[in-house]
């Protein structure tokens, strides 16, 4: 824990150096902004444990760690608008803040940013392109998918890779491939990744539901209440005893959420759920555990690891 710590102070200052050299104009203090609201930092944090996994130095790679951050940053920027959301991290969202074109063009300066980050080695370059399309494609489906009555969990599953997991699978991958490991092994880091994203993604779903909304900082049922089709509620309907469907036949303002979630309880879909969550966290250990590196430079994605599988927010 204490290393990863160590990791995101860095990431911090790096990220305080690149929002100071910033243009002080209209174009960049969306950036800046967005940069500077509080966050966890698990995918640049992630790229740098990856590298010293393999042997490598993190200050050299510290750039690639931002790429990873501001491409982030840059999908939250736009889904914000697409998802005309008010807040982010409790903060107005930037085409709030500023207004909805300043937002669009303002994410797209900071995706050519994070390519002009990443742009150091061609192979790091061409692994962040394959996965930042990825997360795009992911996107789409999730759009796509608020007009679909047919989603399925495997549907459900491949979206999440997409829009989620790939983006950590990706930034663990540069820095292993930084860092001079094996294809093999990049691989093998990657699953690691892939695996704990998924995972990550359907705990968002458990906690929606049967969160503490007080350390989730957001009221319980939320997905519930607007009907987005989360791993919780698609396994739900599977196995309804018809709670849940007569509860999506009125509007939003007017469902029973509390009576939705004890559904899912009686039925049975929280703990397949759970049980998935755990699946997940298995398989992304096992690839963690088939990389040929000594025990104790795995500890730190080990806590990593552990920090994400308990997280109550």
């Amino acid at each position: 824990m204490a290393r990863t710590e160590a990791l995101r102070a860095a990431v911090e200052q790096h990220i305080d150096r690149w929002n100071t050299a910033l243009p002080d104009t209209g174009l960049y203090a969306p950036m800046a902004y967005l940069m500077r609201l509080p966050a966890k930092r698990i995918r640049p944090v992630a790229l740098l444990l990856a590298h010293e996994l393999f042997g490598g130095d993190h200050q050299q790679v510290l750039d690639e760690a931002l790429a990873i951050e501001v491409f982030h940053n840059f999908t939250l920027m736009h889904d914000d608008i697409m998802d005309a959301a008010p807040l982010r991290r409790g903060m107005p969202t930037v085409h709030l803040h500023w207004n909805v074109n300043t937002a669009i063009l303002s994410g797209d300066a900071m995706l050519v940013k994070a390519h002009q980050l990443m742009g150091r080695d061609p192979r790091a370059a061409a692994r962040f392109e394959q996965r930042a399309i990825e997360v795009c494609e992911g996107q789409q489906l999730d759009m796509e998918f608020e007009q679909r009555g047919d989603v399925t969990l495997a549907d459900y599953n491949e979206m999440i890779r997409l829009k989620t997991a790939v983006l950590l699978a990706g930034a663990m991958e540069i820095g292993a491939l930084l860092a001079g490991a094996s294809d093999a092994d990049v691989e093998r880091i990657g699953q690691f990744g892939e695996h704990l994203g998924l995972a990550f993604q359907l705990r968002d779903d458990l906690l929606d539901a049967f969160g503490d909304p007080d350390k989730v900082g957001k009221q319980v049922g939320g997905d519930l209440r607007a009907g987005k089709k989360t791993w919780l509620l698609l396994r739900g309907l599977a196995v309804d005893d018809g709670t849940i469907r007569d509860a999506l036949l009125v509007t939003p303002d007017q469902r029973d959420v509390p009576r939705m979630i004890a559904a899912l309880e009686r039925s049975g879909a929280r703990a397949d759920a759970e049980a998935e969550v755990a699946r997940l966290d298995q398989q992304a250990l096992a690839a963690l555990d088939s990389i040929a590196v000594p025990e104790e430079r795995k500890q730190h994605l080990r806590a990593l690891a552990a920090q994400l599988m308990v997280r109550v927010h």
